[in-house]
């Protein structure tokens, strides 16, 4: 039986949000843009955007998978990524150090067929604050390759549903729960999430 490709952002969305759900997370936002006024190279082109956010239905409300989704005159592309908030920078010790035992946790979690990209973010809520009390979040992200897309929808499905469950793998990790947020009793636990 053939399967059609994935031409626009409709069915690209659909096909990712039933294999994310399929795994125990739940859609809980979604935002869509069109862009139309472009200079340069990208002049006269229009963009669609669609940003896709889920959370586990059993799980902790300081991890989430966020989706970005992009249709371009090129065709179509995203990314799936696990954002963890984690402990405030003055508990994290050296960025170094933290930076390089996650980046060991998505080598170890993550496929390995695919660009595994790590992000580490500290925000202050104002510059007068104390540098300590800055928030942090890490990013594990993983590309949507164009040949899943061009492959359609059960392909896209399965390629989310194996992403995410290597997420739920990471949130579980000894190097993630090392630096996960302070207040154990705000973490639900892990049993039965894929």
């Amino acid at each position: 039986m053939s399967v059609d490709p994935i031409l626009t952002l409709e069915p690209l969305v659909e096909a990712i949000q039933a294999g994310v759900e399929a795994v125990g997370w739940e859609l809980s936002g979604m935002q869509k843009t069109t862009s139309h006024q472009f200079e340069g190279r990208w002049e006269g082109e229009s963009t669609r955007s669609a940003y896709v956010f889920f959370h586990p239905v059993d799980g902790p409300d300081w991890a989430s998978v966020d989706v970005y989704l992009d249709e371009t005159g090129q065709g179509l592309s995203g990314n799936l990524a696990l954002v963890v908030d984690i402990a405030p920078l003055a508990r994290l010790g050296s960025t170094e150090t933290v930076l390089a035992s996650l980046s060991e946790a998505s080598r170890r979690h993550l496929p390995q067929r695919y660009r595994r990209p790590v992000t580490l973010r500290y925000r202050l809520a104002d510059a007068a604050d104390d540098v300590g009390s800055a928030e942090t979040e890490v990013r594990f992200k993983l590309g949507l390759p164009r040949r899943i897309i061009e492959a359609g929808p059960p392909s896209v499905t399965d390629f989310a549903s194996e992403v995410v469950r290597a997420f739920g793998e990471l949130l579980r990790s000894p190097e993630v729960s090392a630096h996960a947020l302070a207040d154990e009793d705000a973490r639900p636990q892990w049993e039965g999430l894929e």
